[in-house]
């Protein structure tokens, strides 16, 4: 039932802010495969919420702080949150989720970033608690990573062979462009590679089980030509 709160709270915290989720197809791609590959890797951990594009509120409207930037809401392109569960979210109202902030965000930038807006992100996720922000540019192959110090989001000195600390993942730029690994080693790959992947997976198992198949028939014949039923050999002692 939809009440006349619920209707005053979608009106207060709308879960979306009438931008796109990306500008372009490079983006996009970036965005989608950094979030599928984090679901990927925490699927066994519940209480590790992963999202993009999803609107952030870090306060009620009426408690924003007069020093905070203006915006009382903003959408990482991939935010990570230890210690709140997977599940469905119209938007991350931070005082409804024991007020826990996402500690890792991501944002993949695009030509339409300026840079007003890259300092006000900055100061948002500086001002509410994000541990760690990474920020990427695959047009220039520019990746920056900053930690939090005390109060501060810090630039990282060296952000190539970097493993982030919440995660686990490591950044590497190869030949220019980002690569991004799990803890095991393995990189993290595009939908399109994981479903290659899949596939060739699958068709693996279907070969494997082929040859067992072809191995137990052959066994079979080798029985029946001893004048044995292979279907009933006894048990040795």
């Amino acid at each position: 039932m939809v009440t006349a709160k619920h209707l005053d709270e979608d009106l207060l915290y709308p879960s979306s802010d009438g931008e796109p989720m990306s500008d372009n197809t490079e983006q996009y791609r970036w965005i989608v495969t950094i979030k599928e590959n984090l679901e990927i890797l925490f699927a066994a951990v519940e209480n590790i919420f992963i999202a993009a594009d999803l609107l952030w509120y870090p306060v009620p409207g009426k408690e924003v702080k007069a020093t905070a930037p203006k915006a009382k809401s903003i959408g990482p392109d991939v935010m990570v949150v230890f210690g709140r569960p997977k599940g469905k979210r119209k938007s991350y109202l931070q005082w409804k989720e024991d007020n826990i902030p996402p500690q890792v965000v991501f944002e993949i930038l695009s030509e339409s970033n300026t840079k007003e807006e890259i300092q006000q992100k900055l100061e948002f996720y500086q001002e509410y608690g994000v541990e760690e922000y990474y920020i990427y540019d695959p047009e220039t192959y520019a990746l920056e990573g900053l930690i939090r110090r005390g109060n501060q989001l810090v630039p990282l000195p060296q952000v190539n062979g970097w493993i982030s600390p919440r995660l686990g993942i490591k950044f590497e730029v190869e030949a220019g462009e980002l690569g991004i690994y799990h803890p095991n080693g393995k990189r993290f790959l595009t939908p399109l590679e994981l479903n290659a992947e899949s596939e060739q997976r699958i068709q693996a198992e279907r070969q494997r089980a082929d040859l067992e198949r072809q191995r137990a028939e052959r066994f079979a014949e080798y029985i029946r030509s001893l004048g044995l039923d292979p279907d009933n050999i006894p048990e040795g002692n």
